[in-house]
């Protein structure tokens, strides 16, 4: 939420709330609030103004009027894209933004177009409605968000507070390059008893979101690899390894996962897999196929599976299926996850944990980078986890995500006529697939018409072929909000009742 400093002047001609309209107005147009910003709720702004609060009703009820931003139900008022405005000569417009000319900034928004919806992060980012739509997005059936109604922020103030009124000067040095110690220890008791994740406190890297850990990793397995991925793959990860310049070979899939006899044919280096629950198919990889992959990888002393473990703490049927690395005795697989989704988005706390030949060329080639996470929140982190709190948040949570799953699976009994329902009791997503032949784009399109967002699978990385798919994330809607929205789906692909 963007945070506003506005000086109102009681004694002009200029009423309180056109004030508010003309401040708010003119951060937009310069740049300087962004789209898809979320503006303070009308009472927050009204009591931090201390003025009434229909005199910023008053005020967002023009701006929204105007254009300029929006209302999204029962999550409030957003800033609206403002690249149509560019060119319009406006005597507000900046000549530079940010330290860029506007000739840069027209550049980017331009870039911005060009980025598909499937780019959105998995850790929540912000996503704007479907503007092509020429309707108001008021559903968004996003595999990306998470529910925030859960979140324990009683507990994290109080430990807050307690770590910062005990703080000495240690907590505000640097610290270690993969991260405080006590982090890193109780971050390997809970792998191990969650996951079954074999490793010592030294094996793992802490940083700032994966971006950061697998920049490191290219400096450890070195420029110009050729690399493995899933087909289709979380494209996010996928632009990161092509930034490298990795030689990017995606590979096929089947009910099982990434399908070894075509990764034998490929000469690469390392596979990128998501074996707990694949994104975004949802494909959960059986053990024989793991051991497939581990016997792959040991054919080689080079070889290494990259393990993305993003979210799986959100399993509904059965018990956790151990983590792949849990089944390696070679040490050849490199394990990569996250607290964002299990906690929350703004946590942005990830780890790497690296074999043991792998670790001593971290400490050669990037031993020297300093951690990217503030140790004051790795200290609130290390101590939601060994107090019991992390473990107790998950367990509120899997309840409330199983009991949306259940309703979305009972709402989309219908659809089964005309749909294949997959990538259940695991995730946080489930997919829609047509039975007969239909447009992808054709079924968002439709959707979209209703007020309802859904994400073509097309949209990850890679050529999925097949049938149309479309993916259902439950994670960020009430049960109001699903029902409302399978509802309006049915309206738009025609489901009969």
């Amino acid at each position: 939420m963007y945070e506003m400093t506005i000086r109102l002047q009681t004694g002009g001609s200029a009423r309180l709330y056109e004030q508010i309209y003309e401040h708010i107005r003119t951060e937009i147009r310069k740049g300087k609030l962004l789209a898809g910003e979320r503006l303070p709720s009308t009472r927050f702004l009204a009591e931090y103004l201390q003025v009434a609060r229909s005199t910023v009703d008053y005020a967002y009820s023009q701006l929204q009027a105007e254009g300029y931003i929006e209302a999204r139900p029962c999550r409030g008022y957003f800033v609206c894209s403002m690249d149509e405005l560019a060119g319009v000569g406006d005597s507000d417009a900046p000549e530079d933004v940010g330290g860029r000319t506007a000739q840069d900034a027209d550049r980017g928004a331009e870039e911005r177009e060009a980025v598909p919806d499937g780019e959105d992060d998995r850790e929540g980012e912000e996503r704007e409605g479907d503007a092509s739509s020429g309707r108001d997005i008021s559903w968004d059936f996003s595999p990306y968000d998470i529910d925030m109604t859960g979140f324990p922020f009683s507990v994290w103030k109080k430990i807050t507070k307690n770590i910062l009124t005990c703080a000495n000067s240690d907590l505000f040095s640097r610290g270690e390059p993969q991260g405080d110690y006590e982090l890193r220890v109780t971050i390997s008791r809970y792998l191990h008893s969650s996951r079954g994740v074999n490793c010592r406190p030294g094996q793992i890297v802490v940083g700032a979101g994966n971006e950061y850990l697998l920049m490191l990793l290219e400096k450890i397995l070195g420029r110009h690899v050729r690399i493995a991925m899933e087909d289709p793959t979380y494209l996010r990860s996928y632009r990161i390894f092509r930034s490298f310049a990795y030689d990017i070979v995606t590979v096929g899939m089947d009910g099982a996962g990434m399908r070894v006899d075509a990764l034998e044919r490929e000469k690469v280096q390392a596979a990128y897999v998501m074996p707990s629950h694949q994104f975004p198919t949802g494909v959960v990889m059986p053990i024989r196929r793991r051991l497939e992959l581990l016997h792959w990888a040991a054919g080689a002393p080079d070889r290494y599976l990259i393990e993305d473990d993003y979210d799986s703490e959100f399993r509904f049927r059965g018990k956790p299926i151990p983590a792949l690395q849990a089944s390696d005795e070679l040490g050849k697989v490199i394990y990569l996850g996250s607290f964002s989704k299990a906690i929350a988005p703004a946590i942005r706390i990830s780890f790497m944990v690296l074999p043991e030949p792998l670790l001593k060329k971290y400490r050669k080639e990037c031993g020297f980078y300093s951690c990217t996470v503030s140790r004051i929140d790795q200290s609130i982190l290390n101590e939601f986890i060994r107090d019991g709190y992390f473990e107790r948040h998950l367990n509120k949570m899997r309840k409330i995500y199983r009991a949306k799953h259940d309703l979305l699976l009972e709402k989309l009994a219908p659809f089964q006529k005309k749909f294949s329902v997959s990538g259940e009791n695991a995730g946080l997503h489930l997919l829609l697939t047509a039975k007969s032949p239909c447009g992808e784009d054709e079924l968002v399109a439709a959707a979209a018409r209703q007020g309802v967002k859904v994400y073509g699978l097309s949209q990850g990385a890679g050529n999925a072929g097949g049938c149309a798919t479309v993916l259902l994330g439950f994670g960020g809607l009430s049960p109001d909000q699903l029902s409302e929205g399978i509802d309006r789906l049915k309206r738009a692909w025609e489901i009969e009742t």
